[in-house]
């Protein structure tokens, strides 16, 4: 069932817009009036990373007449494999610039607001108010939870996204939606999954294209929003499975035990990126690169064990280190393959999955075991240059 239009029309259209956005003009369920709501529409756009790049592009081209960005990273290397806003000559430069500039080469019509900090609860429902409509394409579920519950505060709709590795989702969440049907992320995700179990991207990969893919989806959402055409995502979860090429979607129901929202919380303690267990582990014995690099320099006989998978190992390694998977930790099976009468220190990507598996060796025994804070980034960042990052 179609939603009224989130935005009214604009005054008018231009001659030159006229020309640009004739395709639309001739779709009877867009036309005239539908091409001035997109000219009319105010959406802000969370990130400009993997989901937020093509987003960004096909709000422009679409006509969206002011986009606000969210983001204060820079552009780095590794995003260009999939943040296709971003090019070579961007490398360095601060993601929200670029991706300004990418708009306007597009459509320099465009009213571009950067917002060059991060979210969080003493800005989101302020900035929210100041827009139509919400797309969140973070990658964690601290700022998921804080778009949701700022989006539901400031009463704006908002179209989220998710990607992993081959598979995608997609969702409307809109608790003040029409007719009682108002749905938010906590009815799909009641509460956070436990730290660990949801690798980021950074920490379990993306096929590139797959952001194209969602993040289309994610615009296609927007505008059906926006002009009040078709039937939006709202209680429906779409799955897309790239290697099996298949889309579903899955019927989502409001919570009946779910609390009202009434203000913002510490989200990064509600979702917690390191478990409980493994932050007790790490305190008092985490090691930086510096002293690791200082204890293989004196020649003191340590065990360094590397807790990633295999594909990030062939990547880039540790000269001495032993490949053991986080899992194998977990479960026990790898415990009797430790040795016992020498230090061990466990290291993986950034030093959250290392943590984890830390916890569960001290609650074995192994009462001298340290993990190294930052992992083999810390480790190619400070100590040798020449290893690749990833």
């Amino acid at each position: 069932m179609s939603l009224p239009p989130l935005v009214e029309p604009a005054a008018e259209l231009s001659r030159d817009e006229v020309a640009r956005y004739s395709r639309h003009l001739i779709i009877p369920d867009v036309g005239v009036t539908g091409q001035k709501r997109l000219k009319n529409a105010k959406v802000l756009v969370i990130g400009a990373g993997g989901l937020g790049s093509p987003a960004l592009l096909y709000l422009a081209a679409a006509g969206v007449g002011t986009i606000g960005i969210v983001e204060f990273d820079e552009v780095d290397t590794s995003n260009l494999q999939r943040q296709v806003i971003h090019g070579e000559s961007d490398v360095g430069r601060p993601k929200a610039e670029s991706a300004r500039d990418s708009i306007h080469d597009i459509n320099s019509g465009i009213d571009v607001r950067l917002h060059e900090f991060r979210l969080e609860p003493d800005n989101a429902v302020e900035l929210f108010r100041q827009y139509d409509l919400i797309l969140d394409g973070t990658d964690n579920f601290a700022t998921r939870y804080l778009v949701n519950d700022a989006a539901v505060l400031a009463g704006k709709p908002y179209v989220w996204g998710s990607i992993y590795r081959f598979e995608g989702q997609v969702s409307v969440f809109w608790e003040d939606a029409p007719d009682g049907r108002g749905l938010n992320y906590r009815d799909l995700y009641p509460e956070a999954p436990p730290p660990g179990m949801v690798p980021s991207c950074a920490e379990g990969g993306v096929l590139g294209i797959l952001c194209a893919s969602i993040g289309s989806v994610m615009v296609t959402e927007a505008i059906k929003l926006i002009t009040g055409i078709g039937e939006p995502l709202l209680g429906r979860l779409m799955v897309y499975d790239a290697l099996d090429m298949s889309y579903r979607t899955i019927k989502l129901r409001r919570d009946p035990d779910r609390e009202p929202i009434t203000e913002l919380i510490d989200y990064e303690e509600f979702c917690g990126v390191v478990s409980d267990e493994g932050r007790a582990a790490a305190a008092g014995s985490t090691i930086t690169a510096r002293e690791l690099h200082d204890m293989l320099e004196a020649g003191k006989d340590i065990e360094i064990i590397d807790v990633r998978e295999p594909v990030e190992w062939d990547i880039v390694h540790l000269p001495g280190a032993r490949l053991i998977p986080k899992d194998r930790i977990l479960s026990g099976e790898a415990l009797a393959e430790l040795p016992q009468n020498k230090p061990i220190v466990l290291h993986c990507k950034t030093g959250v999955r290392s943590a984890e598996a830390l916890a569960a060796l001290k609650k074995a025994g192994f009462s001298d075991a340290t993990h190294l804070q930052g992992g083999v980034i810390a480790w190619a960042n400070q100590i040798d240059n020449s290893l690749p990052v990833y």
